[in-house]
């Protein structure tokens, strides 16, 4: 069994922590990137009345930005479809309710034209209320169909104007739905309570949470984070967990997506022929305020209920993502008709501890990623205590034989000493 804990921002980081080293095969499998789409993003900027405020730079909020637009387009990569919504740029008024209403797309998701964009950008002035909750739930709608990433940048000066429709929960709402969405926020010259809201909204989709007190930070953010939506990613496939292994999916060896509620458990199905080895991790991300002591437990067991092999982490604290892995060797048969074998169908259940704060909503569940790599085992080994160790028997065997003659030589040598010294 390998156990291995990691606390980490993204969830990429941990598959390439538990799977170093193994290759997935030449086909297509699940989750693999294809680098076919093209990448998306719509930056949505608040153009609210506060962005009129004149501390950065010597310049108001709004210069700020508007530099800040012209250098990214100007830089944006010929492969990134790239759009802008803006919220609170139309209504001037009083009005809550109208005013929780003020988004709408300046630019289209699509090819970019730089002139055009830009002219788009040059009309803005600030006006109105921060619909940030609104804006982001359009905004989700913003993108076109297709395989490619998708990057929602959110640049605020302030903390949404439109309460109860908190943004975190649409944040969160949103990568509910199992859409490839990122979201990044950026907060200019940012107070206590509005960092903790833009952290938020960022942790709920794996995006990322940047303060910015002056333009060139801004450029280089939103420079950086329209280059990163150019990258290759691998995109988790969507899946759903059953409550027994008897319901559960039967999944591939590939990068999977779910969502688990407090304490719930999920089952999966794997089909292991003899001589592999089934290697699985997962990770269950905190996205959203837990009560201290919190586990994540990984047991594959077989379709009759007895364990194989379980993988275990606990923590306390907050953390972002706990993580947990382990490995499983089929042993080979004596037959040698491995090829034409059947396949033992292994289950793997993931639960979790985790139990919210006071106040916190449930519902929707933790994200979940699931990586799931069948491969051949990397030895002939007939015994399935030691499948896993390969060629490591060698080496423990010269070692005990090393240390058996050590033995013996430092007894005679101790002997030959104690006779000479009894001579003299």
């Amino acid at each position: 069994m390998i156990t291995r804990k990691r606390l980490a921002a993204g969830v990429s980081a941990l598959l390439v922590a538990l799977t170093a080293g193994v290759a997935f095969p030449a086909a297509a499998v699940a989750g693999e990137p294809t680098g076919q789409a093209a990448p998306q993003v719509d930056l949505v900027l608040d153009v609210s009345g506060s962005m009129r405020t004149a501390d950065i730079d010597g310049g108001t909020r709004m210069a700020a930005a508007k530099q800040a637009f012209n250098e990214v387009l100007d830089a944006t990569p010929e492969e990134v479809q790239l759009g802008i919504r803006t919220l609170g740029a139309d209504y001037p008024g009083d009005d809550r309710k109208t005013g929780c209403k003020d988004t709408a797309q300046l630019y289209p998701v699509s090819t970019l034209d730089r002139t055009e964009a830009k002219t788009a950008v040059a009309t803005l002035s600030p006006t109105g209320w921060t619909p940030i909750g609104p804006a982001l739930l359009k905004a989700a709608d913003d993108f076109t169909a297709g395989d490619g990433s998708k990057r929602i940048v959110l640049i605020t000066d302030g903390e949404d104007t439109c309460a109860p429709l908190d943004p975190c929960e649409v944040a969160r709402e949103i990568a509910a739905k199992g859409v490839d969405l990122t979201i990044d926020t950026l907060g200019l010259v940012p107070n206590t309570k509005m960092s903790k809201q833009l952290s938020c909204i960022a942790e709920a989709t794996g995006g990322t949470y940047t303060s910015v007190e002056h333009t060139d930070e801004l450029t280089d953010k939103v420079n950086q984070l329209v280059d990163r939506a150019a990258d290759p990613v691998v995109t988790p496939v969507a899946t759903q967990g059953a409550d027994t292994c008897a319901a559960a999916p039967t999944l591939k060896s590939g990068l999977y997506t779910d969502r688990e509620e407090f304490t719930q458990q999920r089952w999966y199905r794997v089909d292991v022929k003899p001589g592999q080895e089934l290697r699985t991790s997962v990770s269950v991300a905190a996205d959203r305020a837990v009560n201290p002591s919190y586990g994540v437990l990984l047991r594959a067991v077989t379709v009759h209920g007895r364990e194989i092999v379980r993988g275990e982490a606990a923590g306390n604290g907050r953390t972002d993502v706990i993580s947990t892995g382990f490995r499983y060797p089929k042993v080979e048969s004596d037959s040698g008709d491995d090829e034409d074998a059947a396949a033992e169908t292994v289950c793997v259940q993931v639960t979790n501890s985790f139990s919210a704060a006071s106040g916190v909503k449930t519902s929707p569940g933790l994200p979940l990623e699931l990586t799931v790599d069948v491969v051949d085992g990397p030895s002939k080994a007939s015994d399935v205590a030691s499948f896993g160790l390969g060629r490591g028997w060698w080496l423990l065997g010269a070692l005990i034989l090393a240390g058996f003659v050590a033995g013996l030589l430092w007894g005679w040598l101790s002997r030959w000493r104690v006779a000479v010294w009894r001579t003299n």
